[in-house]
This record gives structure tokens, C-alpha cells and sequence, in this order.
């Protein structure tokens, strides 16, 4: 008899995202689930994966992976560098030497944008979240990038309430008259991700 795993969405999102990552890539990480599948991929297929915090920490070893955000030192343990914010997003990212770009949201569009700023409700009351920290110049910059979102009618829009992280902007050729150096949004996964590829 054969024995069935039980896993919650989440551990599934988690190994979808980590198998969308090659051994030998860079790839700048975002908050949340992205740090799990990320570590995932290195700690199982891609071992020579290299992770990139945005606030400037390189391929750590944390102690835990479910921490509370990127600035636990827990996450930091062992980094082969400690840089910064600006270091990060201005000498790495926005030169192109970052392959893919890994991030959550709040909800996502037809176009691939990401909001992670702020939802509305129909009674015209707001919600404020924290916004993209390297989220924008992540979904800008990288030559790919992967999105991580529950597959729920809330989080997934023809139009997102607020443009955080760009995908196709409007549409047709709006990410590149924007100057937008990086990968171009792609279709929606059955596993919860929505993938962009470089052309």
C-alpha cells in the first residue's frame, strides 16, 4: 500500500517555487515564502544556488527560516557578506547580474503587476501594508521573476489596487517604453506561481 503525504498549500507553493530555481543562479529573494523555497532549492537540487537579501545580506546559513522578516539576525548566520541596502539594489541588481527575482504579494494582475502597498474594500476604506522594500527594483531589474500568491479570486485581479512592482504595466509594449531592464511576466502555474522569463 502505497502511503499518501499530506502537505498544506503552502509546503506545496514552497516546493513548486524552490524546483523553479537552477543550481548555479542568482537570485534576489524577497520576504516570506520566497526565503523558504529559496533555501529549499539550495539545501536540496541547487546547491551552488547563490541567495541575495535585499537589504545587502549574500547567501546566508540561517539558524531558522520562518523568522519574522529579512533584518532577523537569525536569517544572517553565516552570510558570506554583509553589504547594504543600496549596495545590493544599485552595484547588483540594477547592473543585470541578477538571474531571477523572487517575490510574494498581496495581489497580482492580468499584467503581472504586484501590489504589496495598500487594499481597498467597497466601502472605499483602505488598508496600508509595508510596500516593496527591493520589491520594485527586483520585478524592474531581474532577467526572471518568480511569484509566489495563493491561487484565491482576492489576490488575483485584472487590475491590482495599487503598482508596487511592474509587470507589464497596461499591456503591450508599456514595460519596455518604461525602460524596464528585466524579464517580461509569463503565464500562471497550477501551483500558485506566476513565472516571468526574459525574452
Amino acid at each position: 500500500m502505497v502511503e499518501v503525504a499530506e502537505y498544506t498549500p503552502f509546503e506545496l507553493m514552497a516546493v513548486a517555487g524552490a524546483r523553479e530555481l537552477k543550481d548555479g543562479e542568482i537570485v534576489c529573494v524577497g520576504l516570506g515564502l520566497p526565503i523558504v523555497a529559496s533555501f529549499l532549492a539550495k539545501r536540496t537540487h541547487a546547491p551552488n544556488l547563490t541567495i541575495l537579501l535585499e537589504l545587502g545580506v549574500v547567501d546566508p546559513e540561517p539558524i531558522e527560516i520562518g523568522v519574522d522578516g529579512l533584518s532577523d539576525p537569525r536569517i544572517w548566520y553565516r552570510a558570506k557578506s554583509h553589504t547594504s541596502f543600496a549596495d545590493m539594489l544599485g552595484s547588483v541588481l540594477h547592473k543585470g547580474l541578477v538571474d531571477v527575482g523572487f517575490l510574494g504579494a498581496l495581489e497580482v494582475d492580468a499584467y503581472g503587476n504586484l501590489n504589496t502597498t495598500l487594499l481597498g474594500d467597497p466601502k472605499g476604506k483602505y488598508r496600508r501594508f509595508t510596500g516593496s522594500g527591493g520589491g520594485n527594483d527586483i520585478a524592474s531589474c531581474a532577467r526572471r521573476t518568480i511569484i509566489t500568491i495563493r491561487h484565491e479570486a482576492r489576490k488575483l485581479n485584472e487590475a491590482v489596487a495599487f503598482i508596487t512592482s511592474p509587470g507589464y504595466l497596461g499591456g503591450g509594449g508599456e514595460r519596455e517604453a518604461a525602460g524596464l531592464i528585466g524579464g517580461q511576466p509569463g503565464d500562471y502555474g497550477q501551483s500558485g506561481l506566476w513565472l516571468r522569463s526574459a525574452p
